[in-house]
């Protein structure tokens, strides 16, 4: 009885590894034809056309999402009208002639490319017809500039493109590029 078990053991040690392998040769086939069958259906469901309520679904995040951008627009409009106070703030408080600390002038010049971008702009000369002398006056005009700029994209629907968004952009990023002449 004892050699009959060792018999049956021996050959099931021998069978096993055999066995195992073709059954795990057996699932590797179908999970690689189930990926198969799975893209084909993707593919086929993305050539079909959307029902009304995935097309519903769709546009309404589309308008959820501008209607996100527009707000963090808006937000990037207050925050250069922030700027522009406290750069015009800051040269006030000091007696002698100070530099406006470089890292708002950077941050204002940041924020006014992500508007004027927003907008549909691009990168445009200007040239300022009362060109500041020296940085008090630069500093005045891009405060100025900057509060007209925030308040003319408060103004602005969010699906206008508007030129004088663009054009008061490119003005306060070229009295940037003057001021920072005067820092120098």
């Amino acid at each position: 009885m004892r050699g009959l078990r060792f018999e049956r053991l021996t050959l099931l040690l021998l069978v096993s590894p055999v066995f195992c392998s073709s059954l795990a040769s057996a699932q590797t086939i179908s999970r690689s034809q189930q990926r198969t069958v799975t893209a084909e259906k993707k593919s086929s469901e993305d050539d079909s056309p959307l029902t009304t309520f995935e097309e519903e679904i769709r546009a309404k995040r589309m308008i959820k999402l501008a209607e996100k951008e527009h707000e963090e627009n808006l937000k990037r409009a207050r925050e250069i009208s922030q700027i522009g106070q406290d750069l015009k703030a800051g040269l006030n408080n000091t007696t002698a002639v100070g530099k406006p600390d470089p890292k708002k002038v950077d941050r204002l010049e940041r924020l006014t490319k992500k508007i004027r971008g927003e907008a549909g702009g691009e990168d445009d000369d200007v040239q300022i017809v009362d060109a500041p002398a020296d940085i008090p006056a630069a500093v005045n005009k891009i405060a100025d500039t900057a509060d007209q700029l925030s308040k003319d994209v408060q103004k602005t629907p969010r699906q206008v493109v508007s030129a004088a968004v663009i054009d008061r952009a490119n003005v306060l990023l070229q009295l940037v590029k003057i001021l920072r002449g005067f820092i120098r």
